[in-house]
C-alpha cells in the first residue's frame, strides 16, 4: 500500500471567489456621500434680503415661525409649519419663481429649478432631537437643500 495523501488543488476556489468578489463590487450599489449646504451669503443690493428666502426659526420655548411670523406650530405638532411651506413651494411653482442660476438650465426638471431652500435658525442650547423634527417636517414639505443656522447668526 502507498501511504500516498491526497491533497486539494485550491487554486480554482481562490479564482471563483475573486471573480464573485469583482461581480459585488461592481453590482454594489455607490452611496451617496454628498450633503448639499447652502451658506447664506451678505444681501447684495444695498442690504435688501432675497425674496425667496425662507428662515424656520425655533424659538426656545419650541415654537415655530417662518420668517419672523409667529404661529405655525411647535416641534411636537408642526403641521402648521408643513402645510405653510408646502403653500409657498405650490405657488413657487405655479409663478416659476427659480433658484439662481437654475433659470436656464437644460438639465434639471421644472420641479428641480424653483427655489426650495430652508434655513433653519436654532438657539444653541436646543437640543438635537428637537432640530431632527423640524428638519424631518421641512423635508416633508418639500424643501431642498436644508442649511442650518445657529442663533447668534442674523
Amino acid at each position: 500500500m502507498n501511504n500516498i495523501k491526497p491533497s486539494i488543488n485550491v487554486t480554482p476556489l481562490i479564482d471563483v471567489l475573486l471573480v464573485l468578489l469583482i461581480i459585488f463590487m461592481v453590482i454594489s450599489p455607490a452611496k451617496p456621500t454628498d450633503f448639499k449646504a447652502k451658506i447664506p451669503q451678505a444681501p447684495k443690493h444695498g442690504g435688501i434680503p432675497n425674496p425667496h428666502t425662507l428662515i424656520v426659526a425655533i424659538n426656545s420655548d419650541a415654537t415655530l415661525k417662518i420668517n419672523n411670523q409667529d404661529d405655525f406650530g411647535t416641534v411636537e405638532a408642526p403641521e402648521k409649519l408643513i402645510e405653510k411651506l408646502s403653500e409657498i413651494f405650490r405657488k413657487r411653482s405655479e409663478n416659476h419663481a427659480y433658484s439662481v442660476g437654475a433659470e436656464s438650465r437644460n438639465d434639471l426638471t421644472e420641479g428641480e429649478k424653483i427655489e426650495k431652500t430652508v434655513f433653519i435658525k436654532a438657539p444653541r442650547a436646543i437640543d438635537y432631537g428637537r432640530v431632527a423634527k423640524v428638519i424631518d417636517a421641512v423635508k416633508i414639505a418639500g424643501a431642498n437643500p436644508i442649511s442650518l443656522q445657529i442663533d447668534d447668526l442674523n
